[in-house]
């Protein structure tokens, strides 16, 4: 036998230990220790395996065990706490009061190994879940059973419990809810089921007339029917909808349910549908009685009726029959007992989960299945991969059930979720996600609403945050794993590396990295395609398979421990590689390189990515792609290569991480960048890497402190010599000059980067282009222009920045632009033309994710329609801009949005809020060092504040002297003509 690979297994694990042991066998020889305590062991060990655990350490005193493997079982906690209730009891019959043991149980994420040593192996289980488990057991009192709510969830419904509050447990941080197990549950698994369904019962109109066929079909001469499909597809709940009508219309319903928690008990399945024919109470009837289906029957028939239902007898007759015909007894009996139920009347037969029948009770079901008789119908429900093959030997009808339509799916989650806007993406979401199996559906969402990712009530449940992965339930990662585990050990091989592919993979890429024989890997496939795993997907070529749905390729990737995944990826990157065809698709080749842990290659190629990323705009992926290739760098070996390489990369990504608004992380790029360089004493990358940290501080940082760091990279870019350093020092300075009111010193730093620029040696530092930062250069020359006063300066350096963007076409460029071109026209008053250009630039900049712009030209925006009286869309977008400055980390357009705003809410009569939000900006303005911001600020408190009356003017004048002082400073010489004509209005107004 060959032993189980190592796998990554969600189970139940259970710990049993006997109480106080040490002093039962402290003073005992060594044989006399084993012996006094070896009948409570051999009790655990029966108990375990009596429900298919696996008993995977002992531990001299007691014992760990685990279910769920090494082949997966959806019902292994349940079987678990069965397990630990019979261990229980077991040890307690011995009647010996000094042996009493105490269990813990626990279901959660293990990985499983076989452990090898010169005499033996061993199954173990390794990760935190074992931990838990044993230190509920080591809380428990004597004969009690402790379970950790993870337990108690999957069994709920067929197990009872004891909430006992929370408890610390050594080694967890937290406190931990603990339930104690009072017993098993008598409901039925469908009444389980059907308590906690959340949905109506939609589609299945053919199922439904095809077994209604089969019902009139009986009444003339018997049917038996199998109802087969996968966990989940919804076989009860079809059949008990039409068993409740055939009842309504006088039919007899006869109901027996084979269930994995009884499968090692004799008759169990038997015993329910005995029961189920004469009464729940065993002593009820009486031989020979009007009532007594029994009446007229062979006494042996009489008597293995009694012996099913563990009843007296008093039959020595039965008690020489061989074991042979006792058996033919009863399968003759029950069939009697059938057969005269029908006769008379109209009778249904539903024998549930035939894949869980016990052995004893098999050969009865088998004859069962085998009666053809008026008026009865038959139904047989059971898994596809469970079927006993009594099923296809004899002549029942098959009826196998698939997922629901598509139109039955969204129908199903409406009742769910209800009609909300917020949820029409995610019901397309979870029909892909679970392929429509109902019970996939339901667990999705309930689970989306347990976390409160959806909130509500059932049939009215709204989004309230975003979902980046749908998940799987853990009793359905259960029902998935149990289904790939009884997959032969080249297919399971196969369902790996088609996981680690991804959704769809080609039959040709298949071949090369599964490495199977072609004649294997096609057996292997035409398997799965059967099994609807991983089926053959519906291209025009033929040549393509896919997961029948995402969680069976989640599933079957998360069962892989790590050494198993780099292990495939590495193969899968090698055929990849190879292909010619995937040069265009690098993302691709970083996903494998970085889970096999190819660092190099996932450097190299996530690199490529962010640059293709930058190039179309995309910073938000190129951010993401730059972190991947950082990450990667920094996990190959240490050297002064590395490091180099290591600034390089940040530097360049710096584009990435602006553009998408990151601006914090963007300053920590500056800052780590700066930090390498000096520890390699490379004077060059540290000029560079200050570049970036002094730009990032135009956004991040106070003005102040911008302009310091500018003023010195500027000079040690000069002293260095390279010149495309030195006109991106320029720039960045000329933004600090800028952001600190100082204009002129702002459009001179930059007027020397553009002149360099728009030389005959144009020059950028990595991760930027000559025309791109021209491009930049100019939109700022022309925003300091325009604040200067000098529009047709500003107008000659704004035709430039537009040539740039028309030739480029990048979505980043186009924005920059319309950024200083709609502020130069908004302050040539023309608010209704500003408005058109800043509309289009900024859902230019939402479409591409060119964050960094949002609020600035969200700013402009509002201004724009606010000039035009529209005062309500002014609010929103100032809102809204304000809000996004503050969530990008852009403070200097906090304050001018804000100010903006106070000016709209003013118009709208919220003077009071209007007041208290422009002198909060101003503060702020002064705060950070943005001197044109605060005189901004003064001058839009002043447009705000009333003056009613003498003592309103007196601050009202202050404000606004406050407020030409300062734009006199700045050469700010529109501002200071807008609060001179205020200020000659109010003494115009004060002399009338």
């Amino acid at each position: 036998m060959v032993d189980p690979d190592s796998e990554r297994k969600f189970v139940t694990i259970l710990r049993a230990d006997v109480v106080q042991s040490t002093g039962l066998i402290a003073e005992l020889e060594p044989e006399q220790a084993v012996s006094r305590l070896e009948p409570a062991l051999v009790a655990m060990r029966a108990a375990v395996r009596q429900f298919g655990g696996i008993v995977s350490k002992e531990l001299g005193d007691g014992l760990a065990a685990v279910f769920g493997a090494p082949i997966a079982d959806d019902n292994h906690a349940p079987l678990a706490c069965h397990a630990a209730i019979e261990l229980v009891r077991r040890v307690e019959s011995l009647g010996d009061p000094s042996l009493q043991v105490r269990v813990g149980l626990h279901s959660g994420l293990v990985v499983t190994y076989v452990v090898a040593s010169e005499f033996s192996k061993v199954y173990e289980i390794g990760g935190a879940a074992q931990h838990l488990a044993a230190r509920l057991e080591s809380v428990a009192e004597a004969g009690q059973i402790y379970a950790s709510e993870a337990c108690q969830k999957l069994c709920e419904g067929h197990v009872r419990f004891e909430f006992l509050g929370t408890r610390d447990l050594r080694g967890f941080a937290d406190p931990t809810p603990v339930y104690r197990v009072v017993g098993a549950s008598d409901l039925s698994s469908w009444r389980v089921r059907k308590a906690r369904s959340v949905s109506r019962f939609v589609g299945r109109l053919g199922e439904t007339e095809q077994l209604r066929d089969f019902a009139e079909a009986a009444r003339s001469n018997g049917r038996t029917v199998c109802l087969s499909g996968d966990p989940g597809i919804g076989k009860s709940r079809l059949v008990h909808e039409l068993v409740q009508e055939l009842e309504g219309e006088g039919w007899k319903i006869v109901e027996a349910e084979c269930s994995p928690n009884l499968q090692s008990s004799p008759f169990a399945a038997l015993k329910r549908l005995l029961l189920s024919v004469l009464g729940p109470a065993k002593g009820s009837y009486t031989h020979g009685s009007g009532g007594d289906l029994r009446s007229g029957l062979p006494a042996v028939m009489r008597t293995a009726i009694d012996a099913v239902l563990d009843l007296p007898i008093a039959d020595a007759h039965w008690e020489r029959l061989e074991p042979q015909l006792r058996g033919r007894a009863i399968c003759d009996a029950t069939c009697a007992l059938i057969e005269k139920l029908a006769w008379q009347k109209p009778t249904v037969l539903l024998i549930e989960d035939v894949h869980w029948v016990d052995r004893a009770s098999d050969a009865a079901m088998a004859a069962l299945a085998s009666l053809r008789v008026r008026n009865l119908l038959i139904i047989i429900t059971s898994r596809t991969n469970g079927l006993p093959d009594w099923v296809d030997r004899g002549s029942a009808e098959r009826v196998v059930l698939r997922p629901l339509e598509e139109g039955a799916g969204l129908a199903m989650l409406d009742a769910i979720l209800g009609i909300s806007a917020t949820t029409l993406d995610l019901k397309s979401r979870i029909m892909r996600h679970t392929a429509n199996v109902p019970l996939f559906i339901e667990e999705v969402c309930r689970g989306l609403k347990e976390t409160e990712v959806l909130q509500g009530q059932w049939g009215a449940l709204v989004l309230a945050q975003p979902i980046n992965e749908l998940g799987i339930p853990a009793n359905i990662q259960g029902v998935i794993a149990s289904r790939l585990d009884r997959l032969s050990r080249e297919e399971h091989s196969l369902m790996q590396t088609a996981a680690a592919l991804g959704p769809r993979s080609t039959l040709s890429t298949l071949r090369d990295a599964a490495e199977l024989p072609d004649a294997l890997l096609q057996s292997c496939l035409a398997t799965l395609d059967g099994a609807e795993l991983f089926v053959r997907a519906g291209d025009l070529s033929g040549e393509s398979f896919e997961f029948r749905h995402d969680m069976v390729r989640q599933v079957t990737y998360d069962t892989m421990v790590q050494r198993t995944r780099e292990r495939i990826h590495t193969r899968i990157l090698s055929v990849l590689e190879r292909d010619d065809s995937l040069r265009e698709e690098p993302d691709k080749l970083c996903y494998h390189a970085t889970r096999a842990k190819d660092w190099p290659k996932a450097f190299t190629y996530g690199r490529i990515i962010a640059r293709k990323c930058v190039g179309r705009s995309a910073f938000a992926d190129a951010a993401t792609h730059f972190e991947i290739a950082m990450d990667a760098l920094d996990r190959t070996p240490i050297s002064h290569e590395r490091e180099a390489e290591a600034v390089d990369l940040r530097i360049e990504a710096r584009m990435a991480f602006m553009g998408s608004g990151r601006v914090s992380e963007w300053l920590d790029l500056g800052k780590e960048a700066e930090r390498r360089s000096d520890s390699i004493g490379d004077i060059g990358r540290k000029v560079a890497a200050m570049t970036i940290r002094s730009a990032a501080q135009n956004f991040y940082g106070a003005a102040v402190d911008a302009v310091a760091t500018g003023e010195q990279v500027v000079h040690l870019a000069e002293e260095w010599g390279n010149v495309g350093w030195l006109n991106l020092a320029e720039y960045g300075l000329g933004q600090a000059y800028h952001l600190c009111g100082r204009y002129r010193e702002a459009e001179q730093s930059l007027g020397r980067a553009c002149a360099r620029l728009m030389g005959p040696e144009p020059s950028a530092p990595i991760g930027t282009t000559p025309k791109y930062l021209l491009l930049v250069c100019c939109m700022m020359k022309a925003i300091a222009h325009t604040a200067l006063g000098e529009f047709d300066e500003a107008e000659a350096f704004q035709r430039r920045a537009d040539e740039i963007a028309d030739e480029s076409g990048r979505p980043f460029d186009r924005v920059a632009a319309a950024y200083s071109g709609g502020s130069l026209i908004l302050a040539r008053q023309d608010p209704a033309a500003a408005a058109i250009l800043l509309d289009d630039a900024f859902a230019l900049a939402q479409e591409h994710g060119v964050r960094i712009f949002a609020p600035v030209i969200g700013s402009q925006r509002g201004m724009a329609y606010l000039e035009q009286d529209r005062v309500d869309d002014a609010c929103a977008i100032l809102s809204e801009a304000r809000e996004t400055a503050r969530e990008v980390g852009y403070t200097s357009t906090v304050v001018r949005s804000s100010a903006f705003l106070a000016v709209a809410l003013s118009r709208r009569g919220e003077l009071a809020d209007a007041q208290r939000m422009v002198r909060d900006a101003r503060n702020i303005a002064r705060q950070q060092g943005f001197r044109g911001l605060e005189a901004e600020a003064l001058y839009y408190e002043a447009v705000i504040a009333p003056a009613t009356s003498e003592d309103d003017r007196a601050p009202l004048v202050r404000t606004l002297q406050a407020c030409i002082a300062l734009a006199t400073e700045c050469e700010a010489h529109p501002l200071r003509a807008k609060a001179e004509a205020l200020f000659d209005k109010m003494f115009a107004s004060m002399r009338n």
